[in-house]
């Protein structure tokens, strides 16, 4: 008895210290894709001993009010990111991409897409409005004594709340509203470092380089006449002036960048960011039994799957019966995540879901392609298990994610334009299937990516408890972010420097003329 009193007893202070380390986290995320991400991340920091804290708008599409592993507050607003005009824009992109939709209308919307970049935001500041408004809110947020603030900072509501409540700043990172977000913190010579859009390598030709600068100015445009106005203003009315937003947005703690250099293309990056690419990947778990029946049918050909991500439930009739006839010629079992009407061309070998375990198909040992849309989330975990790509990207980042594992030689990108043209879509697929190199390539990366001495996971959960227990990771931010453009660029040096050497030589030269002058006159009087 006094055996189990004691055992009992010392497991009480081997828990006690680790339950009492746990922290509050106050949580503003983003939505879509990019809450999955979160979700994941708050999953583990829950599983740690975590308090989490999330604030909602009361039009969200994927963040739930009640939570196991989450507390939440929601604010009631008028409007938010509607998620089928998203998916009305990628449709009009796609139609167009095929030549279904004439150029100029196509132009007209082009046009005005600035427009819709600020209403975006704009919709996201009167969120921020509203839950600063709400003084019972604000209230109860500071006397709950958060230890710092998790946001996602493609949207910028998240560094408004960590500055107005005064609380250490970490990110969940890869787009800083309308950038990538090492362009706002780390040098980016642009010269080798392709802006997203550009469908350029870090190996850019003259030509692709001057693509890249145009581009380059086209983002800090959206960036300084968009989104400026918007959050700028909320940051005058509620914090006060002598708040720079631009200032605030580089002023976090930590920077959790969802990528890594076996992804990514080497460029300079700063002490406080912390790569954690592929954090929510992980072995596969077993098959629901209707899946594993159906890919255990595969015998020795295997199976692929295809998924054009979140916003992309349905294709053009023509080019879904293409995509589904020339599935049907392969000896392949194919699963492929379609909502759209059944193609009448769909063959016995093809299973159309409504959802899919993606990760867990993708580490199943039978997979031998992966048919996507170039998402981060599906070519890390494509990456993590080693399976071989082909792309059809279709908007936003997704060709330049598909272009790094072509360029690493683990991927086949198509058109979207041609993919139905030539049997262009069968015969990437059987070249890849067929090219052992594709499926090699990929089990290299596969390996580096696994070869660290930590997890993603771990490293981000480290880091994110490291800014908990010292208040904040002040000591690892570079001064940069305190100064104004032509400080950081040395521009004043230049030209104190270059009126000081022109200086000197208007100085060398009215001392040379002088002394000629003087000699002169010395010359005259002697004659």
């Amino acid at each position: 008895m006094k055996l189990v009193i004691c055992c009992s007893t010392l497991l009480l202070f081997l828990i006690l210290p680790r339950a009492s380390q746990g922290g509050n986290i106050l949580v503003f995320p983003t939505e879509g894709s990019h809450w999955i991400n979160m979700d994941i991340l708050l999953k583990e920091l829950h599983s740690r001993g975590h308090n989490i804290t999330i604030v909602r708008s009361s039009k969200s599409w994927y963040i739930k009010a009640n939570s196991s592993y989450y507390h939440s507050y929601t604010v009631p607003v008028e409007r938010t990111l509607d998620q089928q005009f998203l998916k009305k824009i990628i449709s009009e992109a796609i139609q167009f991409e095929r030549g279904a939709i004439p150029l100029t209308s196509f132009l007209q919307w082009t046009i005005g897409a600035l427009d819709i970049f600020v209403d975006v935001h704009a919709a996201i500041g009167e969120f921020v409005s509203a839950m600063l408004d709400d003084t019972q809110l604000m209230r109860t947020l500071n006397e709950s004594k958060f230890d710092l603030v998790l946001t996602d900072p493609c949207w910028g509501g998240g560094v408004i709340l960590a500055k107005y409540l005064n609380l250490p700043l970490v990110y969940n990172v890869r787009w800083l509203i309308p950038e990538e977000a090492h362009f706002a913190i780390a040098p980016s010579p642009i010269s080798y470092i392709p802006i997203t859009g550009s469908g350029s390598t870090d190996k850019m030709t003259f030509f692709q380089r001057v693509k890249n600068m145009i581009l380059y100015l086209i983002t800090q445009m959206q960036s300084s006449l968009a989104v400026k106005q918007v959050y700028q203003q909320v940051c005058d009315k509620y914090l006060g002036p002598g708040h720079d937003f631009d200032q605030m947005k580089i002023d976090a703690d930590i920077w959790l960048m969802r990528v890594d250099f076996v992804f990514d293309f080497p460029r300079p990056t700063m002490p406080n960011v912390v790569y954690m690419g592929g954090f929510q990947c992980k072995p596969a778990n077993p098959l629901p039994e209707h899946l594993e029946e159906f890919v255990q049918s595969s015998g020795d050909h295997g199976f692929i799957i295809m998924s054009l991500g979140t916003f992309v439930d349905e294709l053009p009739d023509d080019l879904a019966n293409y995509i589904a006839a020339a599935f049907a010629e392969l000896p392949q079992k194919v699963i492929w995540k379609y909502k759209g009407s059944r193609p009448t061309t769909l063959g016995n070998n093809t299973l159309l879901v409504d959802w899919m375990p993606q990760n867990d198909l993708l580490g199943h040992p039978k997979i031998k392609l992966f048919v996507a849309h170039g998402g981060t989330n599906g070519v890390q975990e494509a990456m993590y298990h080693g399976v071989p790509v082909v792309g059809l990207p279709l908007f936003f980042d997704q060709y330049d994610n598909l272009l790094r594992l072509q360029a690493r030689g683990g991927a086949k990108i198509l058109s979207i334009a041609t993919v139905d043209k030539d049997d262009n879509f069968l015969k990437a697929i059987k070249e890849v299937l067929n090219e052992p190199s594709y499926s090699m390539n990929m089990q290299r990366l596969s390996r580096l990516h696994r070869d660290q001495p930590m997890t993603p996971m771990d490293n981000a959960l480290f880091w994110i408890e490291f800014v908990m227990r010292h208040k904040g990771a002040a000591h690892l931010k570079a001064q940069s972010y305190k100064m104004s453009w032509y400080s950081y660029h040395s521009v004043d040096v230049f030209l104190f420097l270059t009126g000081a050497v022109l200086l000197m030589l208007l100085t060398a030269v009215i001392f040379i003329r002088c002394l000629c002058r003087a000699v002169c006159k010395k010359k005259v009087k002697r004659d």
